[in-house]
């Protein structure tokens, strides 16, 4: 990697992608910015996790609000639920070997839900459980109507 590089990569991040990615087509592998290209694919990987995290954070919250707080229900709360498992499945879909990690993710995104939920409901912290009253596979499955008791 020459000091060129390098420079590039810390003063315009998208001309270094478009020269790393320039050299990977033309098959010129020995002038790539190896050390920076492997941070940014672990990075990638990672954005990836914490997007999945995230969506299920919010599954988690919405569910939890619903199951909690029955008398406040709404259709934003049904559009986000259906919206969170969307993005789940397609996360999934997208990336495979993300599931994998799901005991992982659905542990931290179940945590963070919690305390949204917490947050938004008012409710105190013994309220709502800290371990999940479903898994993963419970929150993609349980079925909610707007109107149910």
């Amino acid at each position: 990697m020459s000091n060129r590089d390098s420079t590039l990569y810390d003063t315009d991040f998208y001309g270094w992608v478009q020269q790393q990615a320039a050299l990977i087509q033309q098959g010129r592998w020995g002038e790539l910015d190896a050390a920076n290209v492997q941070e940014e694919l672990e990075s990638l990987g990672r954005s990836e996790k914490r997007a999945l995290t995230s969506q299920i954070a919010r599954l988690c919250c919405h569910l939890l609000k619903w199951r909690y707080q029955p008398a406040r229900r709404s259709r934003s709360w049904v559009l986000s639920i259906r919206g969170a498992r969307q993005d789940i499945t397609t996360l999934l879909r997208d990336n495979p070997s993300l599931k994998g990690k799901l005991d992982e993710v659905f542990a931290d995104g179940y945590g963070r839900g919690r305390l949204m939920a917490l947050e938004e409901t008012g409710l105190s912290d013994g309220e709502i459980p800290e371990i999940p009253p479903f898994d993963l596979e419970g929150a993609m499955a349980l079925e909610i109507v707007l109107g149910e008791a």
